[in-house]
């Protein structure tokens, strides 16, 4: 059952683990970028649809920050949460962390941001709830998402003035 416009819910982080095997990686042994997306993807579709208790589609993916390489063997742990949201798009914090499985040694290796549209039983969009923010991270969170948002808004203006 959707969650009601007019109600204030949190987004806990989805977690999800998964290993880099050869058929991952490129041919320096690094994971695939597409790859690292479609986890970022699925992982933050999962985090929306739990915000908002709806279906949730991709309309972008934003800036996305590929730090340091992963390798053959890691272990990935891709977190994802609702960010931001306005009145049907969410806009979603993706971190990858890769880790060592012998050593342990954990680095952060992506950060991105997904951004969402709620729709409806018939396929337009649906509103979602209001974010409820608990803490200085979640503030800070919100405000780059706000910055995100803003800017696929400039770059689609941009584009429709330079289409007509």
């Amino acid at each position: 059952m959707p969650v009601p416009p007019d109600a204030t819910v949190p987004s806990d982080w989805v977690v999800t683990v998964d290993t880099v095997f050869p058929h991952h990686t490129n041919s320096v042994g690094t994971l695939f970028g597409g790859r690292a997306l479609e986890l970022m993807d699925v992982n933050a579709s999962i985090a929306c649809n739990r915000f908002c208790r709806r279906i949730s589609v991709t309309a972008s993916s934003e800036p996305v920050d590929f730090r340091t390489p992963v390798r053959v063997g890691d272990i990935l742990e891709v977190r994802s949460r609702v960010a931001w949201v306005g009145r049907s798009s969410m806009i979603v914090r993706c971190e990858v962390r890769a880790e060592n499985p012998v050593s342990g040694e954990r680095r952060l290796t992506t950060v991105g941001h997904m951004n969402f549209v709620a729709i409806d039983d018939d396929g337009r969009p649906a509103p979602v709830p209001r974010l409820e923010l608990r803490d200085a991270e979640e503030r800070r969170h919100w405000q780059i998402g706000e910055r995100v948002r803003e800017a696929i808004l400039r770059r689609r203006a941009e584009e429709a003035a330079a289409e007509a």
